[in-house]
């Protein structure tokens, strides 16, 4: 339960970041917004993006990985779109820069706080 709070937590931080950076990315304002959205968007990627992975596998050996940014982005435009709107993006490219931002943030604070269930 500590770790799927952790990793909550980590996402709310890292869609945070993103839209101070990224000019065309919005979030919501309040605390318990912010966890909803992060929420579900921790269950987008952990259900959702690994069949579109897949799927498109061929696609990403063919670009060397470059694809997996598309499929980011994608899945953040898709949560705003699970969400109705709670995360707004004018277009692909901020919603690609944005998922990029957030892939960043996720990395380093998950290497601060490890979510290994302790």
């Amino acid at each position: 339960m500590i770790r799927i709070i952790i990793r909550i937590l980590i996402n709310a931080v890292a869609l945070w970041v993103a839209s101070l950076v990224v000019s065309g990315l919005s979030i919501p304002t309040s605390f318990g917004g912010l966890l909803l959205v992060a929420a579900v968007f921790g269950l987008v990627n952990a259900f959702i993006k690994p069949i579109v992975q897949f799927l498109s596998c061929p696609l990403t050996i063919i670009t060397l990985g470059l694809f997996t940014l598309v499929i980011n982005a994608l899945m953040l435009m898709f949560t705003g779109w699970i969400t109705g709107g709670s995360i707004s993006t004018d277009g692909f490219w901020p919603a690609f820069w944005g998922a990029l931002i957030i892939s960043i943030v996720s990395t380093v604070l998950s290497w601060f706080l490890p979510d290994n269930g302790q």
